[in-house]
Protein backbone atom coordinates (compact mmCIF):
# COMPACT_ATOMS: atom_id res chain seq x y z
CA UNK A 1 0.00 0.00 0.00
CA UNK A 2 3.18 2.63 0.78
CA UNK A 3 5.02 1.70 -2.34
CA UNK A 4 0.96 2.31 -4.55
CA UNK A 5 1.11 6.03 -2.29
CA UNK A 6 4.26 6.61 -3.15
CA UNK A 7 3.85 5.92 -6.52
CA UNK A 8 1.12 8.07 -6.94
CA UNK A 9 2.89 11.35 -4.97
CA UNK A 10 5.46 10.92 -7.60
CA UNK A 11 2.98 11.12 -10.61
CA UNK A 12 1.56 14.22 -9.16
CA UNK A 13 4.98 15.51 -8.23
CA UNK A 14 5.01 17.85 -11.27
CA UNK A 15 2.09 18.66 -11.36
CA UNK A 16 2.71 20.13 -7.82
CA UNK A 17 5.90 21.56 -8.55
CA UNK A 18 4.27 23.32 -11.43
CA UNK A 19 1.33 24.69 -9.43
CA UNK A 20 3.62 25.58 -6.31
CA UNK A 21 6.17 27.59 -9.13
CA UNK A 22 3.41 29.67 -11.26
CA UNK A 23 0.58 30.01 -8.60
CA UNK A 24 1.16 29.66 -5.35
CA UNK A 25 4.32 31.51 -5.18
CA UNK A 26 3.07 34.46 -7.16
CA UNK A 27 0.19 34.63 -4.74
CA UNK A 28 2.12 34.98 -1.41
CA UNK A 29 4.55 37.32 -3.73
CA UNK A 30 1.35 39.27 -4.67
CA UNK A 31 0.15 39.38 -1.18
CA UNK A 32 3.28 40.54 0.05
CA UNK A 33 3.78 43.17 -2.39
CA UNK A 34 0.51 44.39 -1.24
CA UNK A 35 1.35 45.00 2.35
CA UNK A 36 4.45 46.68 1.21
CA UNK A 37 3.84 51.09 1.70
CA UNK A 38 5.80 53.25 -0.03
CA UNK A 39 7.16 50.37 -2.48
CA UNK A 40 9.85 51.83 -4.99
CA UNK A 41 10.40 49.81 -8.04
CA UNK A 42 13.53 51.28 -9.11
CA UNK A 43 15.12 51.09 -5.69
CA UNK A 44 13.34 48.02 -4.56
CA UNK A 45 12.48 49.39 -0.88
CA UNK A 46 9.33 50.23 0.70
CA UNK A 47 8.69 52.64 4.11
CA UNK A 48 6.98 49.98 6.25
CA UNK A 49 4.41 47.26 6.01
CA UNK A 50 0.68 47.94 6.38
CA UNK A 51 -2.97 48.36 4.74
CA UNK A 52 -2.80 51.56 3.50
CA UNK A 53 -2.22 50.02 0.16
CA UNK A 54 -5.90 48.45 0.04
CA UNK A 55 -6.93 52.13 1.91
CA UNK A 56 -6.17 53.83 -1.23
CA UNK A 57 -7.32 51.01 -4.02
CA UNK A 58 -10.31 51.31 -1.73
CA UNK A 59 -10.91 55.06 -2.08
CA UNK A 60 -9.62 55.70 -5.51
CA UNK A 61 -12.67 57.13 -8.13
CA UNK A 62 -11.15 54.70 -10.98
CA UNK A 63 -11.11 51.30 -9.32
CA UNK A 64 -14.47 52.34 -7.86
CA UNK A 65 -15.42 52.65 -11.69
CA UNK A 66 -13.84 49.40 -12.70
CA UNK A 67 -15.60 47.20 -9.65
CA UNK A 68 -19.06 49.19 -10.57
CA UNK A 69 -17.95 48.03 -14.95
CA UNK A 70 -17.13 44.72 -13.89
CA UNK A 71 -20.35 43.90 -11.31
CA UNK A 72 -22.66 45.11 -14.07
CA UNK A 73 -20.53 43.03 -16.20
CA UNK A 74 -20.90 39.83 -14.10
CA UNK A 75 -24.70 40.45 -13.47
CA UNK A 76 -26.27 41.25 -16.74
CA UNK A 77 -24.07 38.47 -19.17
CA UNK A 78 -23.75 35.37 -16.99
CA UNK A 79 -27.12 35.03 -16.47
CA UNK A 80 -27.96 35.63 -20.07
CA UNK A 81 -25.83 34.08 -22.03
CA UNK A 82 -26.40 30.78 -19.91
CA UNK A 83 -30.07 31.40 -20.46
CA UNK A 84 -29.93 32.17 -24.27
CA UNK A 85 -27.29 29.23 -24.80
CA UNK A 86 -29.64 27.09 -23.24
CA UNK A 87 -32.34 27.93 -25.36
CA UNK A 88 -30.14 27.38 -28.47
CA UNK A 89 -29.25 24.02 -27.25
CA UNK A 90 -32.80 22.80 -26.60
CA UNK A 91 -33.12 23.96 -30.31
CA UNK A 92 -30.54 22.50 -31.75
CA UNK A 93 -30.95 19.34 -29.71
CA UNK A 94 -34.84 19.46 -31.41
CA UNK A 95 -33.86 19.09 -35.22
CA UNK A 96 -32.29 16.34 -37.14
CA UNK A 97 -30.89 17.62 -40.10
CA UNK A 98 -28.03 20.27 -40.30
CA UNK A 99 -27.53 19.62 -36.68
CA UNK A 100 -23.98 19.58 -36.88
CA UNK A 101 -23.74 23.11 -39.21
CA UNK A 102 -25.96 24.47 -36.94
CA UNK A 103 -23.47 23.44 -34.15
CA UNK A 104 -20.57 24.42 -36.15
CA UNK A 105 -22.00 27.92 -37.26
CA UNK A 106 -22.89 28.59 -33.49
CA UNK A 107 -18.88 27.76 -32.50
CA UNK A 108 -16.89 29.76 -35.30
CA UNK A 109 -16.99 33.01 -32.34
CA UNK A 110 -15.12 31.02 -29.78
CA UNK A 111 -12.41 30.38 -32.08
CA UNK A 112 -12.16 33.76 -33.87
CA UNK A 113 -9.63 36.07 -32.53
CA UNK A 114 -11.04 38.71 -30.34
CA UNK A 115 -9.65 41.71 -31.32
CA UNK A 116 -10.87 40.75 -34.60
CA UNK A 117 -14.40 40.44 -33.85
CA UNK A 118 -14.60 43.77 -31.73
CA UNK A 119 -13.60 45.63 -35.22
CA UNK A 120 -16.53 44.28 -36.45
CA UNK A 121 -18.64 45.15 -33.65
CA UNK A 122 -16.59 48.87 -33.77
CA UNK A 123 -17.90 49.27 -37.15
CA UNK A 124 -21.79 47.85 -36.64
CA UNK A 125 -21.87 49.92 -33.38
CA UNK A 126 -19.33 52.96 -33.99
CA UNK A 127 -21.02 56.34 -34.90
CA UNK A 128 -18.44 58.43 -37.21
CA UNK A 129 -18.52 61.75 -39.74
CA UNK A 130 -19.53 59.63 -42.27
CA UNK A 131 -21.76 57.22 -41.47
CA UNK A 132 -24.18 56.32 -38.42
CA UNK A 133 -23.36 52.67 -38.41
CA UNK A 134 -26.05 49.65 -38.98
CA UNK A 135 -27.47 49.74 -35.75
CA UNK A 136 -28.11 53.26 -36.19
CA UNK A 137 -29.57 52.60 -39.55
CA UNK A 138 -31.55 50.16 -38.20
CA UNK A 139 -32.55 52.22 -35.50
CA UNK A 140 -33.57 55.18 -37.66
CA UNK A 141 -35.95 52.55 -39.47
CA UNK A 142 -38.00 52.12 -36.11
CA UNK A 143 -38.09 56.32 -35.97
CA UNK A 144 -35.81 56.07 -33.12
CA UNK A 145 -32.46 59.23 -32.52
CA UNK A 146 -29.08 57.58 -33.61
CA UNK A 147 -26.79 57.05 -30.34
CA UNK A 148 -22.71 56.80 -30.61
CA UNK A 149 -22.43 53.03 -28.41
CA UNK A 150 -18.76 53.75 -28.50
CA UNK A 151 -17.78 56.99 -27.76
CA UNK A 152 -21.63 58.35 -26.03
CA UNK A 153 -23.34 57.90 -23.17
CA UNK A 154 -22.14 55.16 -20.42
CA UNK A 155 -25.51 53.13 -20.71
CA UNK A 156 -24.42 52.70 -24.48
CA UNK A 157 -21.01 51.61 -24.43
CA UNK A 158 -22.33 48.88 -21.38
CA UNK A 159 -24.86 47.80 -23.46
CA UNK A 160 -22.22 47.22 -26.33
CA UNK A 161 -19.90 45.99 -24.37
CA UNK A 162 -22.14 43.00 -22.57
CA UNK A 163 -23.73 42.24 -26.01
CA UNK A 164 -19.97 41.87 -26.73
CA UNK A 165 -19.27 39.63 -24.01
CA UNK A 166 -22.41 37.60 -24.27
CA UNK A 167 -21.66 37.06 -28.03
CA UNK A 168 -18.00 35.65 -27.58
CA UNK A 169 -19.05 33.32 -24.63
CA UNK A 170 -22.38 31.98 -25.46
CA UNK A 171 -20.53 29.41 -28.24
CA UNK A 172 -19.10 27.37 -25.43
CA UNK A 173 -21.48 27.44 -23.42
CA UNK A 174 -23.99 26.38 -26.29
CA UNK A 175 -20.98 23.25 -26.57
CA UNK A 176 -21.46 22.43 -23.08
CA UNK A 177 -25.24 22.49 -22.99
CA UNK A 178 -25.32 20.54 -26.35
CA UNK A 179 -23.38 17.43 -25.11
CA UNK A 180 -24.69 17.46 -22.07
CA UNK A 181 -28.45 16.94 -23.23
CA UNK A 182 -27.26 14.81 -25.69
CA UNK A 183 -26.40 12.28 -22.61
CA UNK A 184 -29.77 12.96 -21.02
CA UNK A 185 -31.37 9.09 -21.06
CA UNK A 186 -34.02 9.16 -23.60
CA UNK A 187 -36.14 6.21 -21.52
CA UNK A 188 -36.70 8.85 -19.07
CA UNK A 189 -38.54 11.28 -22.56
CA UNK A 190 -40.43 8.03 -23.01
CA UNK A 191 -41.88 7.30 -19.92
CA UNK A 192 -42.86 11.02 -19.43
CA UNK A 193 -44.76 11.00 -23.01
CA UNK A 194 -46.47 7.63 -22.36
CA UNK A 195 -47.57 9.06 -18.56
CA UNK A 196 -48.79 12.48 -20.68
CA UNK A 197 -46.54 14.77 -18.82
CA UNK A 198 -46.47 18.20 -20.74
CA UNK A 199 -43.17 19.20 -22.23
CA UNK A 200 -42.83 22.62 -19.81
CA UNK A 201 -43.02 19.83 -17.23
CA UNK A 202 -40.30 17.21 -18.77
CA UNK A 203 -38.26 20.51 -18.91
CA UNK A 204 -38.38 21.11 -15.62
CA UNK A 205 -38.71 17.91 -14.11
CA UNK A 206 -36.40 15.72 -16.17
CA UNK A 207 -34.12 17.89 -18.63
CA UNK A 208 -33.26 21.05 -16.34
CA UNK A 209 -32.45 18.54 -12.94
CA UNK A 210 -30.27 15.80 -15.18
CA UNK A 211 -28.19 18.65 -16.89
CA UNK A 212 -27.82 20.93 -13.10
CA UNK A 213 -24.00 20.00 -13.08
CA UNK A 214 -23.06 21.40 -16.11
CA UNK A 215 -25.33 24.70 -15.81
CA UNK A 216 -24.05 25.30 -12.42
CA UNK A 217 -20.17 24.47 -14.06
CA UNK A 218 -20.94 27.28 -16.94
CA UNK A 219 -22.56 30.01 -13.87
CA UNK A 220 -19.43 29.26 -11.82
CA UNK A 221 -16.91 29.43 -15.04
CA UNK A 222 -19.09 32.38 -16.16
CA UNK A 223 -18.63 34.81 -13.10
CA UNK A 224 -14.58 34.04 -12.95
CA UNK A 225 -14.74 34.65 -16.34
CA UNK A 226 -16.55 37.91 -15.99
CA UNK A 227 -14.60 39.42 -13.27
CA UNK A 228 -11.55 38.42 -15.14
CA UNK A 229 -12.74 40.82 -18.39
CA UNK A 230 -10.14 43.26 -19.80
CA UNK A 231 -9.36 42.40 -23.50
CA UNK A 232 -12.79 42.78 -24.61
CA UNK A 233 -13.11 46.16 -23.22
CA UNK A 234 -10.07 47.18 -24.95
CA UNK A 235 -11.64 45.64 -28.12
CA UNK A 236 -14.24 47.83 -28.29
CA UNK A 237 -12.95 51.09 -26.56
CA UNK A 238 -8.87 51.37 -26.86
CA UNK A 239 -6.46 51.07 -24.06
CA UNK A 240 -7.40 54.08 -22.49
CA UNK A 241 -10.25 53.22 -20.15
CA UNK A 242 -10.43 55.20 -17.55
CA UNK A 243 -10.79 57.86 -20.24
CA UNK A 244 -14.07 55.86 -21.72
CA UNK A 245 -15.15 55.05 -18.08
CA UNK A 246 -15.36 51.20 -18.82
CA UNK A 247 -12.69 50.18 -17.20
CA UNK A 248 -12.52 46.48 -15.22
CA UNK A 249 -10.78 45.53 -12.11
CA UNK A 250 -8.31 43.51 -14.42
CA UNK A 251 -7.91 46.41 -16.43
CA UNK A 252 -6.88 48.60 -13.19
CA UNK A 253 -4.47 46.09 -12.18
CA UNK A 254 -2.86 46.44 -15.63
CA UNK A 255 -3.20 50.22 -15.39
CA UNK A 256 -1.33 50.45 -11.92
CA UNK A 257 1.60 48.24 -13.33
CA UNK A 258 2.25 49.45 -17.02
CA UNK A 259 -0.24 51.97 -17.90
CA UNK A 260 0.57 56.30 -17.85
CA UNK A 261 -0.61 56.12 -13.72
CA UNK A 262 2.02 52.80 -14.04
CA UNK A 263 4.83 52.04 -11.63
CA UNK A 264 2.75 51.41 -8.62
CA UNK A 265 2.90 47.55 -7.79
CA UNK A 266 1.85 47.98 -4.67
CA UNK A 267 -1.45 49.13 -5.55
CA UNK A 268 -1.71 47.07 -8.51
CA UNK A 269 -0.99 44.01 -5.83
CA UNK A 270 -3.41 45.38 -3.16
CA UNK A 271 -6.02 45.21 -6.01
CA UNK A 272 -5.25 41.96 -7.12
CA UNK A 273 -5.68 40.37 -3.88
CA UNK A 274 -9.22 42.10 -3.75
CA UNK A 275 -10.16 40.93 -7.40
CA UNK A 276 -8.88 37.40 -5.62
CA UNK A 277 -10.93 37.61 -2.60
CA UNK A 278 -13.97 38.91 -4.64
CA UNK A 279 -13.81 35.62 -7.10
CA UNK A 280 -13.23 33.56 -4.29
CA UNK A 281 -16.02 34.52 -2.29
CA UNK A 282 -18.37 33.90 -5.37
CA UNK A 283 -17.20 31.19 -6.53
CA UNK A 284 -17.70 29.37 -2.90
CA UNK A 285 -21.46 30.87 -2.54
CA UNK A 286 -22.03 29.43 -5.92
CA UNK A 287 -19.97 25.64 -4.88
CA UNK A 288 -22.49 25.75 -1.41
CA UNK A 289 -26.08 26.46 -3.94
CA UNK A 290 -25.15 24.14 -6.18
CA UNK A 291 -24.49 21.55 -3.87
CA UNK A 292 -28.16 21.44 -2.45
CA UNK A 293 -29.57 21.71 -5.93
CA UNK A 294 -27.22 19.75 -8.25
CA UNK A 295 -28.68 16.14 -8.72
CA UNK A 296 -26.24 13.38 -10.05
Amino acid sequence: MENKNGKAFLYLLPAILFLGCFMVYPLIDVFVYSMEEGYNFASQTYFSIGTYNFSYVLHDPYFLQAVKNTLLMVVITVPISTGIALLISLALSSIGPLQKLFQTIYFLPYVTNTLAVGLVFMILFKKTAYTDGLVNLILKWFGASPVDFIDGPYWAKMFVLCFYIIWVVMPFKILLLTSALASVDRNYYNAARVDGTSPFRIFYKITLPMISPTCFYLIITGFIGAFKEYSDAVALFGTDLNAAEMNTIVGYVYDMLYGDSGGYPSYASAAAILLFVIILTITCINLMVSKKHVYY
